[in-house]
């Protein structure tokens, strides 16, 4: 391997790895991110709801998954499941767009002039890297999505934002840049499961296509793709799914924590770990499924818009 680069040499770095952004990897994920949303978006919505579950009497109490999207059901109908879907959309679309985009750019720069397939270690780094850079620009958009979702009221007039732009027009207003970016450190340490997964995934892909003998980027069908999305996901949820609960306590609206340590101490005095892991099992439900949709749609549409 090379020695590091100089800091001169920033510059043409910064080509190269530009050089290797394809537009058809933001398209294929984008497309992905949007169909696993449409269709999975009110298991989010419970996701999130019970992530945030302390024992307010502001919030509505449920006893499990299908009382609480019933209970939603029975209030405000479909709408009401599908509350906070605009920013989902455009969240998702984003996020799978360009984690897909600076993934296989920073990869395709890491083997540039190499024989030699990419390590587990530099899979997780560049998909730590990739996801880093998507958090920085899409980081408003989820914190306009759970401001939105936790709106409890059936009746409109009762809510605080009316929409996805009057969420973030009224955040910026109120709140200022530190608002649109509340949960942003929590959302780094979790690019570490999206870094995780990303890895789980090239290395059974890797690791299958060897075992068949073929080349490891040989197209797998359908059922194989979703089989190692689904393990890659389940191990990364597992992993680090505290650090979503922490996230969406500090970007909740109801309740007010002084940072970081202040959610992670109050969560562990009042709920103790298992606090850490409320929403975890709709979450599993709702995230392995998307996961599977995201990677087929994406693998699928990136092979005929690059093999055109």
């Amino acid at each position: 391997m090379s020695s590091s680069p100089s800091p001169g040499s920033s510059a043409p770095s910064l080509r190269r790895l530009f050089s290797h952004v394809r537009i058809e990897n933001l398209l294929a994920g984008l497309s992905g991110g949007v169909a696993s949303t449409l269709v999975l978006h009110p298991l989010d919505l419970v996701k999130i709801r019970f992530a945030v579950s302390d024992g307010l009497d502001v919030r509505p109490k449920y006893s499990g998954i299908l009382h609480c999207m019933r209970s939603i059901w029975h209030q405000e109908g479909l709408r009401g499941l599908y509350q906070g879907v605009t920013p989902n959309v455009w969240g998702a679309g984003a996020s799978w767009g360009l984690y897909f985009f600076f993934y296989n750019a920073i990869k395709a720069y890491s083997k540039e002039g190499r024989q030699t397939e990419l390590t587990a270690a530099e899979h997780l780094l560049s998909a730590g890297g990739a996801g880093a850079m998507t958090l920085c620009l899409t980081n408003p958009i989820w914190v306009t999505k759970t401001r939105l979702v936790l709106q409890y009221s059936a009746d409109p007039s009762g809510k605080q934002y009316r929409g996805m732009m009057d969420a973030l027009a009224k955040i910026y207003r109120h709140e200022g840049i530190a608002g649109l970016y509340r949960g942003f450190v929590p959302g780094l340490f979790g690019t570490s499961h999206g870094a995780l997964q990303f890895m789980a995934y090239e290395e059974l892909k890797r690791d299958y296509n060897k075992y068949r003998k073929m080349q490891s980027d040989a197209k797998l069908n359908p059922l194989e793709y979703i089989t190692m999305a689904a393990l890659s996901k389940i191990f990364a949820v597992a992993t680090t799914y505290p650090y979503q609960v922490v996230r969406a306590r500090l970007q909740d609206q109801h309740n007010t924590y002084d940072g970081l340590v202040d959610v992670v101490r109050r969560t562990w005095r009042n709920e103790g770990l298992l606090g850490f892991y409320k929403g975890m099992v709709p979450n599993l439900i709702r995230v392995t499924p998307a996961c599977c949709i995201t990677f087929v749609v994406y693998e699928n549409v990136s092979r005929f818009l690059l093999d055109r």
